[in-house]
Formats: C-alpha cells, sequence, structure tokens
C-alpha cells in the first residue's frame, strides 16, 4: 500500500505538478461538538472555531455575535490618547495649522484620508505631506518637517508612520513644534520624543484594540476627537468606511475591534455616501452588489489604491477619498484603474522574467533553500508583490532585487527600525523585498547578512534591504548559510493549512451559509478550508490567463452530486490527474439567475491510501555525493521507508518487500527491484542515517 502525503516536482508530459506540503489542523471531536450543540453550527464549522482558538461555547458565541461584548473606553486602554485630544482640541481652538505626514501604502492614504476628512469637519487647518516612495522612503523626514515649519505649522500629526522617527522627530521638537505620533508598527529600542504617542503595540496585547492598522489607529483618535466636541454624528459612518478599506489593504488580522468594525464598515461600503468610494466601487466593477467581503477589498478596491502608492502620486488617492465633488471622485478614480493596470503589466512581467531564471535552471532552489534573484529594470514599486508570488509558486524565501537609478539607497518601510552600517554613495547600489514562509525568520536572515548591507529592516514574514552590487555574492553565500540553518528540504514546499475532512454530500447551500457567521475572514480568522479525499476529476479545461475549470465529483462509484470547481493560477498544470485529494474554500457562483456553490481549489495532492504514522523524523542523508531525505513510517501494512531526492522523485519500500515503487510526478508508480543498484545502495544509505538495521 503506498503512503504519499507529498506531489513531486517531477516535469511529465502533464507539465509541472503542484509541489506542496498540507497541514491538517487536529480534530478535536469533544470540543467542537460542544460548540456546535451551543451554537447550532455543523460541526464542521465548529472545528473550524476551534482551529481558530475558540475552545468553549462561550468564546464561540461571543465570536459569532461581537457587537455583544463590552468593549473598554480607548481613553484607558491608549495612556497617551487624553493628552492627544488636549493638544488637538487647543490646537483647534486657537487656530493653530496642523499638518499630517503620512505614507505612500493603503494603510497611510487612508489613515491621512480619515483624519483630513475629521479634523476639516472639526473646523481645523489641516494640510497633509507623504515622502516620495521612489526618492525619499518610508516616514517622516528633515525635509518634511522644515516645510511645514516654514509654512507656519504648529503640531505635526503622524499617520501609520513615526514610531521609529527618532531624529526627525527630535529636530520638529527642537523647533518647537507638537508632535503626535499614531503609528502601529514594532517598537524601536528608543521611542521617538514625540510629545504623545498612540501605538497597540504600546497597550496590553490582551485588549482588543491591540490588532489596529495605522488606519484603526487614525480612527480611534478621529472618533474620540469628535466625542470630546460633541460632534460625532454624521461623521461616524464616513470614517468607519475609510478604515475598513485600510484595516483589510493592511492584511490587519481581523480580531478584537477589527473584526467588529469591519463587520460593520462592510454593510455601509455598497451603499457608501462617499463620492470617492462610489467612484472606485464603480471602476472596479463591484456596482450594484448586495453585500461585500473582504476579499473585494483585498482584490478590487485595495489594489487600485496600493497602485497609486508603488507607481505614482500618492494624491491622487487621498483627493479622491476626501472630495464630495463626483465628478473629480470619478477622474481620480479612472486614475487609480489606469495605474492598477499598469501594476498589473509591470507584475506579470517581472514575474514572467523570475520564473524563467528559476526554470532555466540559473538557480538551484533546493541547494540554496533560498531563492535570491536581481535583475537590472524591474521596478522598485512592485518588486515585493512579485515576491510574494513567488513565494506561493515555490515555498522557499524569496529575496527579490533591482539596482538603484538614485545615488542614495533608500529603505523600504519595515516594522522594524532600519539597521544602517558603513553607509557609501554609489549608483551601482541593489534595492530588495523579501517574503518568507512560517519556518524562515525574514527580519533575523537580514540580521545574519548585515555585514554585506547598507540598509535593512523587517519582521519575521517581509522585509526589505539595499547593498552595494559588489556586495550580492559574499551576501547570496550568507543568506544560503542562514537558510541551511533555518530549513529542511521538506520545507521548501507551499503549504496549504487545512480545517477538517469533509466529504463532497455534506457540502450545501446550508453549511456555506453558515460560513457567513464566521465572517469577515482574512488575517487571523482565515476563510474555512476543507478537503476531500480521492475524488473524481470529470472535466476539466483551460480558462482566462492560465486558470483551471473543473468538474468534480465523489470519488466513490462516482454516483455524487458534482461540484465546479475553479483553480486559479493552475494552468502549468493542466491536465490534472483523473483521482485526487483536494483541498478547497466555497465560493457561490451565479450564472443566468441561478445561484451554485462552487469550490476554489488552493490544494491538491495525489490520493493517500492509508494513514501513516511516522516512526522517525525526517533526516538527511548522501549518498554518492547527492543530497536525499528519508523517513520511517508505520501503516496497515508495516513499516514503510520513503526516500526523496533533490528532483522530486519519491522511492518507496515496504519492510520485507523486494519489489518498492517510484513515483515520478503525476505518473503512475513505477514498481521497481530494490534489491538491485541503485536502489539497494541509496536504502542501505538511508537506513544507516535512520540508525536502523537494515
Amino acid at each position: 500500500m503506498l503512503v504519499v502525503t507529498q506531489f513531486s516536482s517531477q516535469t511529465t508530459s502533464s507539465g509541472k505538478c503542484l509541489n506542496q506540503r498540507w497541514y491538517i489542523a487536529s480534530a478535536c471531536e469533544e470540543e467542537a461538538n460542544h460548540i456546535a450543540q451551543a451554537t447550532h453550527l455543523s460541526p464542521l464549522l465548529a472545528q473550524v472555531l476551534v482551529n481558530r482558538g475558540i475552545s468553549n461555547p462561550e468564546a464561540a458565541i461571543a465570536f459569532l455575535n461581537p457587537e455583544t461584548q463590552v468593549l473598554p473606553s480607548p481613553l484607558e486602554d491608549f495612556p497617551d490618547l487624553p493628552l492627544s485630544l488636549e493638544l488637538l482640541i487647543n490646537a483647534i481652538n486657537q487656530r493653530q495649522r496642523i499638518a499630517i505626514c503620512g505614507d505612500y501604502d493603503a494603510d497611510g492614504m487612508t489613515s491621512t484620508a480619515l483624519l483630513m476628512r475629521a479634523l476639516r469637519s472639526l473646523g481645523a487647518q489641516v494640510e497633509y505631506a507623504i515622502p516620495s516612495r521612489m526618492k525619499e522612503g518610508y516616514g517622516i523626514n528633515q525635509r518634511i518637517v522644515e516645510e511645514f515649519y516654514e509654512e507656519g505649522v504648529k503640531l505635526i500629526l503622524t499617520v501609520d508612520n513615526g514610531i521609529a522617527a527618532h531624529q526627525p522627530i527630535a529636530y520638529a521638537r527642537d523647533l518647537g513644534l507638537t508632535v503626535i505620533v499614531t503609528d502601529h508598527h514594532d517598537l524601536p529600542p528608543v521611542l521617538p520624543p514625540a510629545n504623545a504617542i498612540l501605538n497597540p503595540k504600546l497597550i496590553a496585547e490582551t485588549s482588543p484594540y491591540h490588532g489596529l492598522a495605522g488606519v484603526g489607529v487614525a480612527y480611534v483618535l478621529a472618533i474620540s476627537l469628535a466625542q470630546s466636541l460633541g460632534k460625532a454624528q454624521g461623521l461616524s459612518n464616513p470614517l468607519l468606511e475609510l478604515f475598513t478599506l485600510g484595516t483589510i489593504a493592511d492584511l490587519a488580522p481581523l480580531t478584537g475591534v477589527n473584526r467588529r468594525w469591519v463587520r460593520r464598515g462592510l454593510q455601509l461600503l455598497p451603499r457608501s455616501k462617499l463620492a470617492g468610494v462610489q467612484a472606485l466601487v464603480q471602476v472596479s466593477g463591484l456596482s450594484g452588489a448586495k453585500d461585500l467581503r473582504p476579499e473585494a477589498i483585498g482584490f478590487r478596491l485595495g489594489p487600485r489604491i496600493n497602485a497609486v502608492g508603488r507607481l505614482a502620486d500618492p494624491q491622487i488617492v487621498i483627493e479622491l477619498l476626501t472630495t464630495d465633488d463626483p465628478g473629480i471622485a470619478l477622474e481620480r478614480a479612472m486614475q487609480c484603474e489606469q495605474i492598477n493596470q499598469q501594476r498589473q503589466q509591470l507584475c506579470e512581467q517581472i514575474e514572467r522574467e523570475a520564473i524563467a531564471l528559476c526554470e532555466e535552471g540559473r538557480v538551484n532552489i533546493e541547494q540554496d533553500r533560498v531563492l535570491l534573484l536581481v535583475q537590472p529594470g524591474w521596478h522598485h514599486g512592485v518588486i515585493g508583490i512579485v515576491a510574494s508570488r513567488l513565494v506561493e509558486r515555490y515555498g522557499v524565501p524569496v529575496f527579490i532585487g533591482t539596482f538603484e537609478d538614485e545615488a542614495e539607497t533608500i529603505p523600504e518601510k519595515t516594522d522594524n527600525s532600519v539597521q544602517t552600517s558603513s553607509m557609501t554613495r554609489s549608483a551601482a547600489r541593489i534595492r530588495g523585498s523579501a517574503r518568507g514562509i512560517p519556518e524562515f525568520h525574514v527580519f533575523e536572515a537580514l540580521e545574519f547578512c548585515k555585514d554585506w548591507l547598507e540598509k535593512h529592516g523587517g519582521h519575521r514574514a517581509a522585509g526589505g534591504f539595499t547593498l552595494q552590487a559588489t556586495n550580492l555574492e559574499p551576501f547570496r553565500a550568507r543568506l544560503r548559510e542562514f537558510a541551511h540553518q533555518s530549513l529542511q528540504l521538506e520545507h521548501l514546499k507551499p503549504l496549504v493549512e487545512i480545517d477538517a475532512q469533509a466529504s463532497l454530500d455534506q457540502i450545501n447551500f446550508s453549511l456555506y451559509a453558515q460560513i457567513d457567521a464566521l465572517h469577515p475572514c482574512g488575517i487571523a480568522n482565515p476563510e474555512p478550508v476543507f478537503w476531500s479525499a480521492n475524488v473524481c476529476v470529470c472535466e476539466q479545461r483551460m480558462i482566462g490567463k492560465g486558470h483551471l475549470k473543473l468538474t468534480i465529483q465523489d470519488g466513490l462509484g462516482g454516483m455524487g452530486q458534482k461540484f465546479q470547481a475553479i483553480a486559479w493560477r493552475w494552468g502549468s498544470y493542466y491536465p490534472l490527474p483523473h483521482r485526487l485529494d483536494i483541498a478547497y474554500r466555497l465560493r457561490a457562483s451565479e450564472w443566468n439567475g441561478e445561484v451554485s456553490i462552487e469550490l476554489e481549489l488552493v490544494g491538491a495532492r495525489l490520493p493517500v491510501a492509508a494513514a501513516a504514522v511516522e516512526l522517525s523524523p525526517t533526516i538527511e542523508f548522501t549518498y554518492n555525493n547527492r543530497a536525499y531525505t528519508c523517513c520511517l513510517s508505520q501503516n496497515g501494512n508495516g513499516k514503510e521507508l520513503r526516500i526523496h531526492n533533490g528532483d522530486g522523485k519519491v522511492l518507496i519500500v515496504q519492510q520485507g518487500q523486494r519489489m518498492g515503487c517510484l513515483i515520478k510526478g503525476w505518473q503512475d508508480p513505477l514498481p521497481v527491484d530494490v534489491s538491485k543498484a541503485p536502489y539497494s545502495g541509496i536504502i542501505k544509505a538511508a537506513l544507516s542515517a535512520l540508525e536502523y538495521p537494515a
């Protein structure tokens, strides 16, 4: 009996196979049954709640009904909020000029627009500035401070930045300016000398406000200020819409107050009273939608906002979100649309070139355990997006860079303060972005390589870096060293996280409707992912730009209900095998007025014929100067040895059997005589590595 838990990456006539590893959450039947009984949810969805850390009926009921929770006052949780309100009220009453320093991503731009709207409606004299992504990089800087001072500004308010800007803020204070920092990024060793700092990283982790993005901190400040002045009526809903846009686009966790407020905001957006949101919904093709889910913002509205910050002037977005003129709003929304199309073209071009470099054999991912690509002509503003796509495709940490056109290196926005070492000025400078996988800490990797970097910063999942081109190869070698310390070969596959197993006859409208109770789904509360075993792929065809459309049926006898399924960006795996284990989310599909349930595939593997219990960890070994991994497992037929090579082939041997199986991609298993070379030698080397008698 074969046990295959992962795909190989062997290239066959069917194209390059999916190369995934599945993590299936452990079933907790007792806890799930208690939650199901208390909430009347399907046991499948009760298990999903358990997977999200909700282990008892009381917590489940509170999660499903967030409006019933009693929130602490933000005045209690944010120590500097009362002082911030006092400073702003004094500035408004004294007609002092207030200036906002924002950021060029969706979070920073929605934060800026939110506070611009709020302060103007409250009678403040307010203006804003956003640093140039290409020329200055992230965060408030000395030039902005000087310009504000020369223009007569008395109070500076940072949004989505400032917590690491010690020098510019100290300079502003020396000039006699009042500074309020609102930010959500990680805290540096020394806080800046601002008059007041609002940052959820400074409050208790148990606080419902702890997961706020920059726009969330701005929202708390704006609403608290409006309430203090008795002018909150009529202002809350527009600000809540901007909060919702920025929170989802910034991938903030949808827990705590984020879950509660985003849920409200999603109800407002389809019938928004903001001219800019109406126009953005129109150009995004969402007009007429009865409701919006986070993915509509994440894949439709958010990218059109973010594209402007990546490639153009953020003023376009600020005007879009602050104007009340429908004509101006539509004009700005059309600009966002055009810039986003340019962004899509750039991403597709760079992604194609990057994949070509990988497929042509110029890099060896298994040997390096990290993907580092540097090419001239790639646009700085979009390489981070491409890095994320390459992580999805190859399942390895990705560091991608291009050459600076400017003499001065600019750091990318990060969650830690930027690290600097021996700065020099040179045109031969590389600027890059990094994206990681769960087992790989990006910022620690950059720290490990800092001797060869000029600037770097980041957090566990992402980061940015700059270096002299002459240091590229030493950087590559050091990065490879860190990757070998952090990663095993089995980690180098895209991870599919699955909540529970379901048979296809459990998939129906009742289950789909119950999933609504879990919304809004997103970061920290992902949409449920189910898996079904040994299904039949009845039909499949290519659609659009490299997507697959399939008809799926229960594999047991082929008599069950058929489902349509979509597999985004799986065109290179066409045709898929006739039988598969599949992992999927549920989607509603409407065609000619009829609504049906559709499966959105996120994973697929050759059917697992029998469950196996690992008897040993995965061990690396070499044979004839070639690297392999092996592990020993126990299934219904006894002990089984599995050996993987760097080309993605899997040799499977049952104890006491002369014949084994060699798995090559999607091809049928090939019987091999394991008593003969080269298999006999490889098996002896594997058993020796496992310290198991041959």
